[in-house]
């Protein structure tokens, strides 16, 4: 008899699962609409909310690399490493396949000691942060993707793509 997935499992995968799908319907609309509207897919890929932020091909990455980092972390598994080479909207799409891919693959018993387990990142200073899996995922994981995954949909919607919140919040 198998037991349930645990909560960090399902306040974690299911998540990121819908939300890369929203994600990935928000990037489909958008090339629809550049190619359209014949608007160079360029100047969607490269807009942002304000010069100091990062573009849309850049949200894309970092909230497919916190689905991925923060799945693997919270599994007790290595992080997979994606090359940041993407420069269109097919390559983002892909971007976002592999991710799902990997974290669909990641089996639930390996969430069963998350929430008590030692996460220890050094996120973009060289000062580390100690966090219990439960804190990791929801004090700093979960705010990141969401953070990044909103600036995306933000972007396009600014930039006259007609998404909504039902786009941006995939199926569930």
């Amino acid at each position: 008899m198998s037991s349930a997935p645990s909560s960090i499992y399902t306040t974690s995968i299911p998540v990121f699962k819908q939300m890369l799908g929203g994600l990935s319907e928000v990037l489909r609309k958008a090339e629809a609409h550049a190619t359209e509207k014949k608007i160079d897919p360029d100047a969607l890929l490269q807009a942002r909310l304000f010069p100091d932020m990062f573009p849309l091909l850049r949200q894309v990455q970092v909230a497919s690399d916190f689905a991925k980092s923060v799945s693997a972390r919270l599994a007790g598994v290595e992080v997979p490493k994606l090359d940041d080479k993407e420069q269109t909207f097919a390559d983002l799409q892909a971007r976002i396949a592999t991710v799902l891919g990997f974290i669909e693959g990641l089996d639930t018993s390996k969430f069963d000691e998350a929430a008590t387990r030692e996460i220890v990142t050094q996120a973009g200073t060289p000062k580390e942060k100690r966090f219990t899996g439960q804190s990791y995922l929801l004090n700093y994981g979960l705010p990141h993707f969401f953070f990044h995954t909103t600036t995306a949909y933000a972007i396009l919607r600014h930039n006259g793509v007609e998404v909504g919140k039902k786009d941006y919040i995939g199926t569930y």
